[in-house]
């Protein structure tokens, strides 16, 4: 059974950071691109970022770019999301997702307030 467990979020004031996490299991990790997916309170789900299977060419949103980075470690199955100079804008659950399918875990809220 596909499980992913996204932990790390909370609540962080403005410029500060947070880094996410995404425990895989139930499939070969390494074999997979992984990405990062977001919904804004009231808001539909936002592409936040991506990596291929190998650790590379990773893609970000023009919104998070240079603030935000993703990586993973294929010998942990975990994915992460290092999340740099917060802005209130970033609020909002935070789901990773096997690139091109449907699996995804609960997710993980992260608030950036003041």
């Amino acid at each position: 059974e596909v499980q992913l467990v996204e932990s790390g979020g909370g609540l962080v004031q403005p410029g500060g950071s947070l880094r996410l996490s995404c425990a895989a299991s139930g499939f070969t990790f390494s074999n997979y691109a992984m990405k990062w997916v977001r919904q804004a309170p009231g808001k539909g789900l936002t592409w936040v970022s991506r990596i291929n299977s190998g650790g590379d060419s990773p893609a970000y949103a023009d919104s998070v770019k240079g603030r935000f980075t993703i990586s993973r470690d294929n010998a942990k199955n975990t994915l992460y999301l290092q999340m740099n100079s917060l802005k209130p804008e970033d609020t909002a659950v935070y789901y990773c997702y096997i690139w091109g399918t449907d699996y995804r875990g609960q997710g993980t809220q992260v608030i950036v307030s003041s």
